[in-house]
């Protein structure tokens, strides 16, 4: 395949052109594709690798590819072997990671020569943590059935004995004086927060169907971020990034509200009550040509619908990342590790994932839902 130059001051400056039919083919591919020209310069850039490397096209196209990826990387010495082979070159599971793109950016590089063009390199990226996100997802899914019969069988024995706990003590503080009266309220308090938390492991036995129908993402957020502002994260600032033509997602209304409330209130809380610069971005955007396969099953859900909450504060330790939506792991001294395990179990009976990246002041929840798909109410 040939290529002509995009535009005419690229012409000028000996860049490539790419006929109409070859540039639309490009852009509309899902994954990033970059032209490198002689000495790493980018010649061009594709939506999905504006996304990729969170710039522009106009923005790239000024840059060098040493200046997008880590010092030393593997793509570098890629893209010289194909310059200096003139054949196609591939590498597969390579980490793009750097504090620019963030941690774990593992990819698949082909990379071919432009024919007649020169130095010039086509640079196609494939992301591998899109499945292996999946996989991480479905594992978190099975970490949460796996305590589902576990809060059910205990729930009932613990909250018994519990309540007779609670009575005798509060019987005991009625004929004992005041400094051992601060006892038994402690015995009550404590005997409360045990109800609590076995109330939430409970959840996670719920298992009734609950009812679906189509949600506008957007409403949900704007519901969360009114919610937020006027309480725990008033002292932050709210940015909005929405695709504003993103159609309705697949779900239901107030578990979708009280997942994102409670990634927006983690986040609020990584980034503290006393800092001055906190910062919370909501997102949403179209991804489209992501599909997961369904458990026990031969079909495939499509989950073009992303959801995105970022936020500024210090990141989540790199060792309990990969086990962030286990149940009973933590980062707060006070927390119960249910949280995330809990939106992890209500994204996933959504049919959805929910992945999260983080370094330092750039910490990342995505959630990816499929579409509502009217009924026509003919049979096949």
């Amino acid at each position: 395949m040939t290529m002509a130059f995009i535009d005419s001051a690229d012409e000028a400056r000996g860049g490539l052109v790419l006929d109409p039919i070859e540039l639309q083919a490009l852009q509309v591919l899902p994954m990033p594709v970059l032209v490198v020209g002689d000495g790493h310069s980018v010649l061009y850039a594709n939506t999905a690798a504006e996304d990729f490397f969170q710039s522009s096209a106009v923005v790239l196209k000024r840059q060098r590819l040493d200046d997008l990826i880590a010092f030393g990387s593997p793509v570098l010495g890629l893209v010289e072997e194909v310059q200096r082979r003139g054949a196609s070159v591939s590498e597969y599971r390579l980490d793009l990671g750097s504090p620019r793109l963030g941690s774990e950016r593992i990819v698949d590089v082909f990379a071919s020569p432009l024919p007649n063009q020169g130095e010039a390199v086509v640079l196609l990226l494939q992301e591998r943590t899109i499945a292996e996100k999946m996989d991480r997802q479905l594992t978190h899914r099975g970490a949460a059935r796996s305590i589902t019969a576990l809060g059910a069988m205990l729930a009932h024995e613990i909250k018994n004995p519990l309540s007779g706990i609670r009575g005798a003590a509060q019987l005991l503080e009625a004929s004992v004086n005041d400094s051992d009266r601060l006892l038994t309220q402690l015995i009550c308090d404590e005997a409360d927060r045990i109800v609590k938390l076995v109330e939430r492991v409970e959840l996670f036995g719920d298992e009734r169907p609950s009812e679906r129908g189509p949600v506008n993402v957007h409403d949900v957020l704007d519901h969360v971020k009114r919610l937020a502002q006027s309480g725990f994260a008033r002292h932050i600032r709210f940015n909005e990034v929405y695709d504003p033509s993103l159609p309705p997602a697949a779900g239901n209304r107030d578990q979708l509200v009280q997942v994102l409330l409670n990634l927006v209130k983690n986040a609020a809380e990584a980034i503290g009550e006393h800092a001055i610069d906190g910062e919370i971005t909501l997102t949403t955007a179209y991804r489209p040509g992501i599909r997961m396969q369904l458990a026990g099953s031969s079909s495939r859900i499509a989950l073009p619908l992303e959801i995105g909450i970022r936020d500024n504060g210090p990141g989540v330790p790199a060792d309990i990342l990969s086990h962030l939506f286990d149940p009973f792991v933590t980062t707060k001294a006070q927390g119960s590790g249910l949280g995330l395990a809990l939106v992890a179990k209500v994204i996933g009976d959504h049919g959805g994932i929910v992945e999260c990246e983080s370094v330092p002041r750039r910490t990342t929840f995505r959630i990816l839902l499929p579409l509502h798909e009217a009924r026509s109410g003919r049979t096949g």
